[in-house]
């Protein structure tokens, strides 16, 4: 029965007295123990408790084990918890274990519990087992029986020697017993290769592949054979090590290496930039690289368009890590900096990651770092594109402007961050830093000693953080080497920032100059989680480690680049204790700091205990093996240093603080330590106190191995190390890597597994892939299980809560994805699936970067002479011990072969490839208290040697070192066959190879064979008496790695070093048969590499033969020797070799081309030798090189042995020797064919009609695929292919009904990605016109004329590239289509619904995620709206504009003539910068063809055969022939600047043979996009001048002119080619007009012509149009106009039908080269692989022997064409009101209107003024008169003017028309005052308001949706269009109306009717009627007092009239009142 047992023993370290009782539970059934009654210390539980249990024991279950203190009458009150996975016991079957219990905090207690599981699966197959048994499986009922496919480390046998214990695993082949079982084992994936396999059948260990597909597909008997799954290949490929991890080969560390870049970013216009009429400039900044735009004058959307270039040579972190920033700066002149209006930022690595490693055309947000409060300050376009040495940048042809000025959907952001970004807060906190180490010499402070009797700390520290291109600094902590800051660095920044790196360092202040101590990048990728469940930046407190240099000072420390981050840290240099935060800010909250400035403050201090208990770490090592020592250090003795942190560090590593307290070494207090040794046990506790760390082994003197190496002879005594160290118990972060790290291990080899399965072409790869994607799926389920422990472990940050989470949540994803791709994968999706797995692969190794360190990093040192050599740095967790399997490190007790390497730069280069030391190396780290497993891994048989001094001391004391008392005996024998491909050592271009073959302590070489890149040694090289230790049953299974290294012999000096690989050998124990499957072995290839890159291939065997009790008698025989000159050689025996077939090699001999001199001396008379295993054949010899090239015998034939299959063939090799006189030769160069697979010979299948499989040479000798090398994309008809019988089948030219006039029909339904183009023929075109003209009237949007005389070349060449573009649109479209389809297949299999579902479903899902709007969707609407809204085109006849160069659409042109680069000199490595191309030294044409000898008779039995040719039938002869060679030049973009002011003045020269055309007088200034439009002819003859090379060129007026770039075109194979390269076939045939005929023959000659060569019978011309070719009918028209317009009759166009669909023609057919433009990259040779601009052009060929060809082609520029804009401004309304009245306070403004076309500024006209309007309203009738020159086709103002007073020439811009309006409040004793402005793009403007009403602001804001007019159409437009202004808030508000009347007329036109500026004659406009307030009031004083005093107070100043009469009577009657009275009353 199953059952589980536990064995509960005892519970120690309780506190108090008390009664205990535990409880234990498994599966949910807890058992209660007996109460302990009275205890102390110690409850002595001793109980047995078991679990029958029903199913099998899963590794994920868990037992948990509570003690309780027991109380009678009170709840039981809980002391602890123990928990444990049971993965080990249901592996192992038992364990025994003392561990601790944790509290309800989960923190770890005292208390510890010991006890023992047991577990008996049913019939007890876990127990020990005899030697002859089987491993049966059990029948279950489901008949489902898994085996694990988690690792098989069996960690847990105890003690030394012999482990009778362990369990014996399935293994693969005891499935032979059990039919059913063998194939659910494989379809569940889960085969393995046993441990320790000691049977003595003849049971082969390893199934061979085949057989196991086989046994598969018979099992599964019906079963379609793709669902079988083949699980792990692993399982036959490579032995499943368990003792020994692999050894990585890739040694040099590429990071510090500087490399290449070139950035080079356009500018292209700024919008909406927020201030008034400003002068802004765009400074673009890279680091601290600053280059300027022009200054645009009053504009706020300035239109730039230049072009900048940044060249670096950094190390690529260096790169990454540099900000780009792009500011905007307003009125920079000479004397001021100018004002920043806003800038934007981006780190280089952003760029780099996008797709193509560019931002092309995208709008860059503007923010004000001074105000982060204000929203966006603008836009800028611009490109910008990142490149490397390597890179090729393709420019995307995009849709037309219209869709990029849609600002909001082409923002400079990489995909998945928000437009709106908001300003955020990153705050780094800086606590403290230890072990930091001397940064000073000690002489000073010796002297200071004596002087004040106080020791000082060498070091003052300070903390400098970057971040987005700002730096902050802490204060300095001087003398401390334990410095504490405790403060906060806070940059103020964008978020998501677009800035990857945060950069913290330590630095020492000096007096002199700061030096770097230590450097740490903090990625914030791995620290947020941009996802919906994600969380911002978040990280610490958590130490971080920082490595560097070695840590002894000097003045000059020559690796000090280490300290500042680049390169691979050779030594521990300090740790620093920081946190990272951000927060969001609300920039609405008025307490907010505006400005961006770093701030540094204090914080508080954190408890000790915040960053995790401090635990005690114990780390052994011992050293199994030292060899492979370089001789430069061999004469010394040597020692080997382990250090952990600053532990183990003898020399170097302690820098003890002098504070009072005395620390221990990594700053624990004395305190802390003693209590750390009291938790210990007991026992531990004595042991421990004495236990003195010991981190070196003893000195010892090398001996020797070979010439080269030695090694230290351990033999059987092993020297061990082992180190106690402190740190803070962080483990779980290292486990949850480990884990993931393992399942990413495991998935890489599963993929190169695949890989290979499908180089090799082995059958059956998707279902070693699904084993993988199974194995993936499992291991991300076992993740979840294990990773959610610990959770509330002290130290744990909030990152590793929020990481945790996700990278569960990422895990399970992973796994439910892997799941269902494993359903998905299928015999013809395994390429794509592999795909989707590598994503996986990167995913899962970017989350098992842990971002918080915990344990530093071990070191291994090479010390000799007390000076450090050589290194090899260990990460600490792999070397992590856990009781859980998949948490363990994975070197972890297990022996890794580790390479030791220079440190730093020396390690860089030819010193970095050889090998300092190689060491077998066993280690283990983990807590102390777990020590007991410590040794656990070590290969068996050894009995430990302790430290002499504890004598009868401890028991558990580690040893000092391990003897091996068990010795094996083994013959290794290495069967060295060849190599290939190897890297050229010598200055031949050739070496001389021989493989020195290392194991163990032994070395040998094979012979030197001379002058070769792929020796066949064909040698066995045979080790006798190697002696391993340790049990022979793990040998077997784990034997050490085989070393062998390829160098080239050098007749003087030591040999140079080629490369090294890694093997491991076939073992066969003596008690083994020596037979298939396992023996003999099969030859295989191994990878050899040099450095990180390869250097060739070998192909080798190795076996490992016991010798037992007989000797050498037992193991197999050896054949005899064979002599060589060299003494006796070995050949590889006969089962190894390859079987051999004679196979006929045929050669077609062409000719030579460009060969260099040789040591000064002309090549005269070449030979090429043609060599292949051993056999060969020579040219005939040229007799003169000069006069002519080609060899005079085309064909020669040899005859030779090769191996059956195909992937064994040995290389071909091409050497050309130059023969001198008396008899000498000289090698001219070599080339090497590595596979001659694309030469062999397939005979035709007859049975096939179908021309697609009628097949010569695999290399398309006739091309094959459909139509050659045609895009499926490319709009002809021929994307489909013609399948039926021959027949005959009619091909329609007509096009569809004339309902589609439209050019380009793009069908865009969900399976379509073709485009169908429906071509017309002229007749039809005139009817549609005709048809058009008539309906005309009733339309509204009018049609321009397409008018014959208006079209050029040019117009056909631009409708090319909008069909281009468009083409590249629907295919963009297509693409996302599909793969939205494939994420809604994904996502409906994971929910299970049907496809048909998925489609109504799909218009839901779409609907929810608009708020998404991916760029995928993006992409099919652009795609789609261009072709809704595009108008119907003009029909133009188009060409076919390649975006590349001709070739590559035609596979190089290489149809039957292929070309052979010959090398020579030395292979460059990357620092050398030598590029290959160097090293040519000339090309051989011809041509190779290899079929077994036994020839069909058919072949030869055709009709014209010619035996001489051979295969080569019907080739031109190759005597020389003359050449008419026109080359068309188009234009170039993008070029490289050459001058200072970043342009360049470029010319084109080309060059042919000894002819060279320079066109310097035509230069083009100051352009990098010039438009050459030239044509140039020259005269050739093939062969001796072939090589065509356009260059441009930069005019320089001083000194001499430089190369931009050049390219070549090898004009011989487009000649000879069958694409007929030599002159393109239009679509339509007219011998007049733009579209002219430029072939001499016309169509139906080169149609006879083709069909003669190709042998079929000749066209035969129908009536009705049409034509009948080899059975297929084509038809066409049949009548064309003259240029009278007279019609005739033409056979003409049926013709070119059938020319433009030649690869419909079975059998001969192939892709006609079309007429074209392609676009060739420009290359500099200074700089070489980096593009500098490309160039578009085309080349037509003519024989001179021909008819002559007609006048070439007038290509040349489009001239602009003059108009003149003539503006009459009209009236104004509603302008807002500026100046208050002097007298009355009144609101008016003195209103004037300003014009200027852009680019025009000089030419500003402004109306006159229309004074003091008080209602905003202004009367003018003034009209400007803009005349400028225009551009039709590119849209574009042409303007020519001087950059400067200095310019030697004007310089010619091209810009947008845009006519600038501006209304200004005119002020006389002060600047006049801006109010509002519009711009009107005149090609897409709105159309103005009819009434000042309806004029509102909304014209301009929503352009985008209002229909607009182009002024080019519309010659004349009269409206009102708004004025706008930015308000305070930045809002744009409206600030006035203005009528204007638009008029465009022509020059001539403008001649004819001339019209006055102003009101000015001729033409005069009446003045205006303006109201008579409208005047000056200086002028006239009165009218001012009429108007402004009278106008507006006349009733006041009548009513005070009124008064003051009133008061004047009133007055005057009380004044004469009374003297009237007294007249009265006196009666005068």
């Amino acid at each position: 029965m199953l059952s589980l047992t536990v064995h509960l023993k005892t519970v120690a370290h309780l506190r108090g007295r008390g009664d205990r009782i535990a409880k234990v539970t498994f599966r949910g059934l807890p058992f209660y123990s007996r109460v302990v009654e009275n205890c102390e210390e110690v409850a002595q539980f001793n109980e047995m408790f078991r679990w029958p249990i029903a199913s099998q024991l899963d590794g994920n279950e868990m037992l948990e084990i509570q003690i309780y203190n027991y109380s009678k009458v009170f709840s039981n009150r809980l002391v602890g918890t123990f928990c444990m996975v049971l993965q080990n016991v249901a592996e192992e079957g038992h364990l025994e274990l003392t561990d601790t219990l944790i509290d309800e905090n989960n923190t770890s207690i005292k208390t510890s519990v010991t006890l023992e599981i047991k577990y008996q699966p049913m019939n007890g197959s876990m127990g020990s087992w005899s030697e002859g048994q089987f491993l049966d499986i059990p029948d279950d009922q489901d008949g489902v029986f898994t085996f694990e496919t988690d690792s098989l480390l069996s960690g847990q046998s105890r003690g030394s020697g012999t482990s009778p214990g362990r369990s014996l695993h399935g293994s693969i082949p005891t499935f032979r017993k059990a039919g059913k079982g063998v194939f659910l084992a494989m379809k569940l994936g889960k085969i393995r290769s046993s441990k320790e396999d000691h049977r003595k059948e003849d049971e082969p260990a390893i199934l061979d592949m085949e057989d196991l597909d086989r046994k598969a597909i018979r099992l599964a008997g019906t079963l379609d054979p793709d669902t079988v799954s083949l699980a792990s290949v692993t399982a036959v490929t490579t032995n499943v090590s368990n003792k020994r991890s692999k050894p990585d080969i890739k040694m040099e560390p590429s990071s510090g290496r500087p490399v290449d870049y070139q950035i080079s970013i356009t500018v292209i216009e700024a919008r909406q930039l927020i201030g008034l009429n400003m002068d802004p400039v765009v400074c673009v900044e890279i680091g601290d690289d600053k280059k300027y735009t022009s200054m645009k004058e009053s504009t706020n959307c300035p239109y730039y368009n230049e072009y900048f270039v940044f060249d670096f040579h950094v190390p690529p972190d260096v790169m990454f890590d540099k900000i780009i920033k792009l500011s905007v700066i307003h009125s920079k002149n000479l004397l001021r900096s100018g004002t920043l209006v806003g800038n934007f930022k981006m780190d280089v690595g952003t760029v780099y990651s996008q797709p193509e490693h560019q931002f092309y055309h995208k709008w860059a947000i503007l923010s004000d770092p001074d105000d982060i409060t204000a929203s966006c300050k603008g836009y800028i376009k611009c490109d910008i594109a990142v490149v490397s040495k390597g890179d090729n940048i393709k420019t995307p042809h995009k849709a037309n402007e219209t869709d990029e000025d849609d600002i909001e959907g082409n923002l400079l952001l990489p995909e998945g961050i928000p437009a709106e970004r908001q300003w955020a807060r990153f705050y780094v906190k800086i606590y403290r830093a230890e072990g930091l180490p001397k940064m000073n010499t000690s002489i000073m402070a010796n002297v200071k000693k004596a002087f004040i009797g106080e020791n000082r700390d060498l070091v003052d520290p300070y903390v400098q953080v970057q971040f987005a291109g700002q730096k902050g600094k802490t204060s300095v902590q001087k003398s401390s080497y334990e410095p504490i800051w405790n403060e906060q660095v806070i940059f103020t920044e964008l978020f998501p920032p677009l800035c990857k790196r945060l950069k913290v360092q330590i630095r020492d202040s000096d007096k002199v100059n700061d030096v770097a101590i230590g450097s740490y990048f903090i990625d914030l990728r791995k620290i947020s989680n941009d996802g919906d469940k994600g969380f911002l930046p978040t990280m610490g407190p958590a130490w971080v480690n920082m490595y560097g240099s070695t840590r002894q000072y000097s003045l000059i420390d020559e690796h000090q680049d280490l300290n500042d981050g680049l390169g691979e840290g050779v030594s521990f240099r300090a740790r620093l204790l920081l946190s990272v935060a951000v927060e969001i800010l609300d920039t609405t909250s008025p307490e907010i700091i505006g400005s961006t400035e770093i701030q540094v403050e204090g914080v508080s201090n954190i408890s000790e205990s915040a960053t995790g208990k401090m635990e005690e770490f114990f780390l052994f090592g011992s050293f199994l093996e030292a060899t492979m020592i370089d001789r430069k250090i061999g004469d010394k003795p040597i020692t080997f240093e382990i250090t952990i942190g600053n532990y183990g560090n003898q020399i170097d590593g302690v820098s003890k603080p002098s504070a009072g307290k005395k620390k221990k070494k990594d700053g624990e207090n004395e305190e802390e330590e003693s209590e750390l040794i009291q938790n210990s046990s007991e026992d531990e506790a004595d042991e421990d106190a004495e236990l003195v760390s010991v981190s070196s082994t003893p000195l010892m003197k090398p001996v020797i191995t070979d010439r080269n190496y030695f090694h230290l002879p351990y033999f059987e005594k092993k020297p061990c190390v082992y180190i106690k160290s402190w740190w803070q118990d962080q483990r779980r972060r290292l486990y949850n890597s480990n884990m993931m790290d393992k399942i990413a291990d495991k998935l890489e080899e599963g993929l190169n597994d695949v890989q290979e399965i499908i180089k090799t072409e082995k059958a059956f790869p998707e279902r070693r892939l699904r084993g993988v994607v199974e194995e993936l799926s499992i291991g991300c389920s076992r993740f979840v299980t294990l990773a959610n422990k610990d959770l509330n472990q002290p130290g744990r940050t909030k990152l590793d809560r929020e990481r945790l989470k996700s990278c569960m949540r990422e895990m399970d994803n992973m796994g439910q994805q892997s799941r269902l791709i494993r359903t998905q994968v299928k015999k013809n999706t395994v390429r794509d699936k592999l795909k989707l797995v590598q994503n996986f692969l990167q995913r899962l190794r970017f989350l098992a970067d842990e971002p918080q360190h915990s344990i530093p990093d071990v070191f291994v040192w090479m010390m000799s002479n007390n000076k450090r050599i050589a290194y090899a740095r260990i990460p600490s967790k792999d070397i992590l011990y856990s009781t859980v399997d998949e948490e363990t490190g994975k070197d972890c007790g297990k022996v890794k072969a580790v390479f030791l390497k220079l440190p730093g730069k020396k390690g860089f280069g030819p010193a970095g490839w050889t090998v300092q030391a190689k060491l077998e190396l066993y280690l283990w780290l983990g807590l102390n208290k777990q020590r007991k497993e410590f040794l656990s891994g070590l290969p068996n048989g050894f009995e430990e040697i302790k430290a002499a001094k504890s004598g009868s001391g401890p028991h558990f004391a580690p040893p000092v070192s391990l003897v091996y008392n068990m010795k094996q005996v083994f013959q290794l024998r290495a069967h060295m066959y060849q190599a290939r491909s190897l890297f050229a050592a010598d200055s031949s271009g050739l070496s001389d190879p021989f493989a020195r073959v290392f194991f163990s302590t032994h070395s040998q070489v094979t012979e030197i064979l001379s002058e070769t890149l792929c020796p066949t040694w064909d040698q066995l090289l045979v080790f006798d008496d190697v002696e391993l230790f340790g049990e022979a049953s793990e040998l077997r299974d784990d034997p050490p790695i085989i070393v062998v290294e390829i160098y080239d012999q050098d007749t003087v000096g030591k040999a140079e070093f080629i490369g090294r690989t890694f093997a491991k050998p076939t073992i066969k124990m003596c008690d083994e048969h020596y037979g298939p499957p396992r023996f003999p072995p099969q030859l295989e290839y191994y990878q050899i590499y040099r450095g990180n890159s390869t250097a060739g291939e070998l192909l080798a065997a190795f076996e490992l033969l016991q010798i037992g009790q007989g000797g050498r008698a037992d193991l197999p025989p050896l054949e005899q020797p064979t002599d060589s000159e060299r003494g006796p050689i070995l050949p590889v025996p006969l089962g190894i070799r390859p079987v051999l077939s004679r196979y006929r090699i045929e050669v077609l001999f062409w000719g030579l081309r460009d060969l260099k001199r040789i040591n000064l001396a002309q090549v005269d008379r070449p030979r090429v030798d043609i060599e292949c295993a051993g056999r060969g054949v020579q040219s005939v010899l040229i007799q003169n090189y000069k006069k002519n090239p080609n060899f005079s015998t085309l064909v020669k034939w040899f005859e030779v042995d090769l191996p059956e299959n195909e992937l064994l063939h040995p290389p071909l090799n091409i050497r050309v020797v130059d023969c001198r006189a008396f008899g000498r030769y000289t090698l001219v160069g070599s080339h090497a064919v590595s596979s001659l697979r694309r030469f062999i010979y397939s005979a035709p299948d007859k049975t096939s009609n179908n021309w697609a499989t009628a097949a010569k040479l695999m290399n398309g000798y006739l091309v094959l695929t459909n139509g050659g090398s045609q895009h499926r994309s490319s709009p002809s008809l021929s994307s489909r292919t013609f399948s039926r019988p021959a027949g005959d089948i009619s091909i329609s030219m007509d096009s569809e009904p004339s309902v589609r006039k439209m050019d380009t029909v793009v069908k865009l339904d969900a399976m379509s990605d073709a485009v169908v183009k429906v071509d017309m023929t002229e007749e039809e075109d005139d009817k549609e016109r005709k048809k058009k003209k008539k309906k005309k009237k009733g339309g509204v949007e009018e049609e321009e004329e397409t008018d014959g005389s208006v079209l050029d070349w040019w117009s056909k060449y631009f409708a090319s590239i909008e069909t281009m573009k468009e083409t590249l649109r629907a295919q963009e479209a297509a693409q996302a289509e599909a793969e939205e389809r494939e994420d809604l297949e994904i996502a409906a299999e994971a929910a299970d619904i049907k496809l048909d579902d998925l489609i109504l479903k799909g218009s839901k899902l779409k609907e929810k995620s608009k708020d998404k709007k991916s760029s995928k969707d993006r992409k099919k609407g652009q795609a789609a709206n261009s072709l809704e809204k595009q108008p119907v085109k003009a029909k133009v006849d188009e060409l076919v504009v390649f975006n590349k160069e001709l070739e590559t659409e035609f596979g190089m042109f290489e149809d039957w003539l292929h070309t052979f680069n010959l090398y020579r000199g030395k292979a460059g490595d990357d620092d050398e910068h030598a590029f290959d191309d160097d090293r040519i030294v000339g090309r051989f044409k011809g041509s190779l063809c290899m079929y077994k000898v036994p020839l069909s008779e058919e072949i030869t039995k055709e009709a014209g055969f010619d035996p001489n040719m051979g295969m080569f039938q019907s080739i031109p002869h190759n005597d020389p022939i003359h050449v008419l060679v026109r080359v068309y030049v188009v234009r170039a973009t993008e070029l490289h600047p050459a001058d200072i002011n970043g342009k360049a003045d470029p010319y084109v020269v080309i060059k042919l043979g000894k002819s060279e055309v320079k066109d310097k007088e035509n230069y083009i200034s100051k352009q990098l996009n010039p438009v050459f439009g030239k044509s140039f002819d020259i005269e050739a003859t093939f062969p001796m001048e072939s090589m065509l090379t356009v260059s441009v060129y930069d005019w320089d007026l001083v000194g001499t002119d430089d190369l931009i770039g050049e390219t070549k075109i090898d004009l011989e194979n487009r000649f000879y080619s069958k694409f007929r390269a030599t002159c393109g076939i239009s679509s339509q045939y007219s011998v007049h007009g733009y579209n002219i005929w430029r072939d001499p023959l016309k169509p139906s000659q080169i149609l006879a012509k083709l069909c003669k060569e190709s042998k079929i019978d000749a066209p035969q011309y129908g009536p009705g149009g049409k034509v009948k070719v080899a059975n297929r009918i084509f038809t066409a028209p049949t009548e064309m106009e003259d240029e009278n317009g007279l019609k005739k009759q033409t056979e003409e166009h049926l013709a070119l039908a059938v020319l433009n669909h030649w690869e419909e023609i079975p059998r001969v057919g192939c892709k006609l080269v079309p007429e074209h433009v392609e676009t060739r990259p420009l290359l500099n040779p200074d700089k070489p692989g980096i593009e500098q601009g490309r160039i578009e052009m085309w080349v037509d060929m003519f024989p001179m022997d021909m008819p002559a060809p007609g006048p070439a082609l007038d290509i040349s520029p489009r001239k602009p064409k003059r108009y003149e804009l003539r503006v009459v401004i009209w009236n104004t309304d509603e302008v807002i009101l500026e100046d208050d009245d002097y007298f009355t306070g009144e609101k008016s403004s003195d209103i004037f209107v300003r014009g200027w076309l852009k680019g025009h500024q000089e030419d500003k006209q402004d109306t006159d003024v229309h004074y003091h309007s008080l209602t905003g309203e202004g009367n003018f009738n003034w009209r400007f008169v803009f005349p400028f020159d225009y551009l039709m086709a590119e849209e574009k103002i042409v303007i020519s003017k001087k950059e400067s007073m200095f310019s030697w020439d004007e310089t010619e811009y091209k810009i947008p028309p845009r006519l600038t309006l501006q209304v200004w409040d005119a002020d006389h004793f002060s600047a006049d005052d801006f109010l509002g402005a519009i711009e009107l793009d005149l090609n897409r403007f709105p159309r103005g308001a009819k009434t000042a009403k309806q004029c509102t602001l909304a014209m301009i804001q929503n352009e985008h949706e209002l229909p607009t007019i182009s002024i080019f159409k519309q010659k004349r437009v009269k409206g009102w269009w708004p004025f706008a202004a930015r308000d305070e808030n930045d809002e744009m508000e409206l600030t006035g109306k203005v009528e204007a009347e638009l008029h465009l007329v022509t020059a001539e036109e403008a001649e004819k009717s001339p019209v006055g500026l102003g009101r000015n004659e001729p033409d005069p406009l009446e003045k205006p009627n303006r109201p008579d307030t409208s005047f000056m009031w200086f002028l006239s004083p009165l009218k001012s007092i009429r108007y402004f005093i009278w106008h507006n107070y006349r009733w006041l100043i009548l009513k005070v009239l009124a008064l003051m009469l009133l008061l004047l009577m009133l007055g005057l009657f009380l004044y004469s009142v009374p003297g009237y009275l007294v007249k009265k009353m006196l009666g005068a």
